[in-house]
């Protein structure tokens, strides 16, 4: 069993099959974008070992992940299969080494990358970014007036509703409803249900357009031990969280954007929206940001514009838009271990694909001055 094991894994016909799956993946899920939008699409078909179908477990279609690691144990054992020591096999060794760390890179990026936002307004400082389309319920305890203490609920667990627990609350968090895309109105409409007084929500289907994003809202209920303080509306429309008093402590509630905390904190300078004399024609964006780092002393003056991101503990700080007024900027902040591997990977396939070239080369002259 284990020899036909390794005779199928090392087979070309697994090659060309898993090839070919790839390509139906990759055309199903890009039509899959114009129902699931973009990002949805790229979770189920490309961020996943199979597909399911809707609203369901069961699995229809292999997805990228289980691909992606049936190519990779199959060029290894063909690799080791048929190889054979030498300097005329160095090229071909140097060839399978850059496809696979062009694969590992990949997953790699999945799976460790991050991206989020930082809004800054002119003056403003801050030293967290803001996830895009992934939300979490904050509860933060205000009770202190030098310091807010923050429990952060992500919002996935609130779909799943049932209670919620945390050595630093003083009460359960019981997740009633949650809608992962919402509308809410003041007003009495057809089709809303009125979640409190005055307000009124319904779920949305799921936001495709690529330039929006899904607007949750939850009913969450706060349950500490001498009973239920009530029902509480959060929502990703609210701009002021829900403030509730438990045991002589302040506490708010909002349903926020993930943030991701940094060691420093960048304050906006001045942003320049720079036009060709003459026309309203886009000439140049930039952002002069001010960084300061309290526990080294660093403290600094840099400038971001396009093509000149600042890179900094691991990140990556680029243009990518700014306000209307032309008074705030919007940097994109990527988070990528694995950004130099497609680098090096096409360096050694290069390599690789020079050196079997010149190998072949020179067996070749030499046969031909011989003869």
């Amino acid at each position: 069993m284990l020899d036909r094991l390794y005779r199928i894994l090392t087979s070309l016909k697994l090659t060309v099959a898993l090839l070919a799956l790839g390509l139906v993946l990759v055309f199903w899920g890009t039509l899959a974008q114009v129902h699931l939008g973009l990002y949805k699409a790229q979770n189920d078909f490309f961020r996943s070992f199979f597909i399911y179908y809707p609203n369901t477990r069961i699995p229809i279609f292999p997805g990228g992940y289980f691909i992606g690691w049936l190519l990779l144990i199959n060029l290894f054992c063909a690799h080791f299969k048929y190889y054979q020591p030498g300097k005329r096999k160095l090229g071909i060794v140097l060839i399978h080494l850059g496809v696979v760390l062009l694969l590992v890179g990949q997953l790699l990026t999945d799976v460790f990358s991050t991206e989020s936002t930082m809004h800054l307004r002119n003056g403003d400082t801050k030293n967290y970014s803001e996830a895009s389309r992934y939300f979490e319920l904050a509860v933060v305890d205000t009770t202190d007036p030098d310091s807010d203490k923050v429990v952060a609920i992500p919002g996935h667990r609130l779909q799943h509703g049932g209670d919620i627990t945390h050595p630093e609350l003083p009460f359960t968090v019981h997740a009633k409803t949650y809608f992962p895309n919402s509308a809410l109105t003041q007003t009495a409409t057809t089709g809303y249900d009125e979640i409190a007084p005055g307000i009124w929500w319904r779920e949305l289907p799921h936001e495709t357009d690529p330039d929006k994003r899904d607007m949750p809202s939850a009913a969450v209920e706060l349950i500490p031990p001498q009973g239920s303080l009530g029902m509480y509306l959060v929502s990703a429309y609210l701009t002021q969280p829900q403030e509730v008093s438990v045991y002589g402590r302040q506490y708010q509630l909002s349903l926020r954007p993930v943030r991701f905390y940094k060691p420093f904190q960048i304050h906006l300078v001045e942003f320049k929206h720079d036009k060709y004399p003459g026309t309203d024609i886009p000439k140049n964006f930039s952002s002069r940001i001010r960084l300061q780092r309290p526990d080294t002393g660093e403290d600094r003056e840099v400038l971001i514009y396009m093509n000149n991101p600042l890179r900094y503990a691991g990140e990556t700080y680029y243009q990518a838009s700014f306000d209307t007024d032309d008074q705030g900027t919007i940097l994109q902040v990527v988070h990528n271990p694995s950004w130099l591997t497609p680098y090096f990977s096409c360096v050694i396939v290069g390599a690789g694909l020079a050196v079997q070239f010149t190998t072949h080369l020179v067996e070749f002259v030499r046969k031909r001055k011989a003869a």
